[in-house]
């Protein structure tokens, strides 16, 4: 009984993210960036895992308990845990933190698939809703696998642009540039409760 309630509060919550983009349009717009769109178009049929098998196992036995006070669930913590290292070590150019990705994930869905932002964002890394539909792919953010993938290509592509600057990349990511609080909260995040 409850997967149908999931179901229904899924599409309810999808169409409240489609109402909320509007309102949040001026800040969602900041990511409409035609290179950051190619990107996401080469990654998002790519299914590799760049995880070296060893250092991946040292993760999970490390990170699942951390995980484990805010996802209840041991199959949703693996999860989760696999899709967070192998997209943060997708780009060898560019590897992101995965510990660094909890953190953010932590600050702005505290790890619920389900999070719907007042301005639209959707998912575990909070992706704004109209990714999928310039991407012209199925809108899955709600879905781990697409919306960690999503997330850390968005992540990674500020990055490059601010030249490798964590607080102006976060800033980005968040929609929030020219302030410091949501960097200084992510970076406070991953240096108490993630740093691997």
């Amino acid at each position: 009984m409850r997967r149908p309630v999931r179901a229904i509060l899924a599409c309810a919550f999808v169409a409240l993210a489609c109402c909320c983009a509007l309102a949040g349009a001026a800040h969602a717009d900041q990511q409409r960036d035609p290179e950051l769109k190619a990107l996401l178009q080469k990654i998002i049929g790519s299914s590799d895992c760049f995880a070296d098998k060893f250092e991946s196992e040292v993760w999970y036995k490390t990170m699942e308990p951390r995980l484990a006070r805010l996802v209840p669930s041991h199959e949703a913590r693996v999860e989760i845990l696999n899709h967070v290292y192998c997209e943060a070590k997708r780009d060898p150019s560019l590897q992101l933190p995965p510990d660094l990705v909890l953190a953010l994930i932590e600050v702005e869905s505290r790890f619920d698939r389900w999070a719907v932002s007042p301005a639209g964002a959707v998912g575990l890394m909070q992706v704004m809703p109209f990714w999928p539909h310039e991407l012209g792919v199925q809108n899955q953010l709600v879905r781990v696998a697409p919306n960690i993938r999503i997330g850390c290509e968005i992540l990674r592509y500020y990055l490059r642009a601010e030249n490798r600057n964590w607080s102006r990349a976060l800033a980005r990511y968040n929609g929030s540039v020219g302030r410091n609080t949501y960097p200084a909260l992510v970076m406070q995040r991953w240096q108490r409760a993630w740093r691997f």
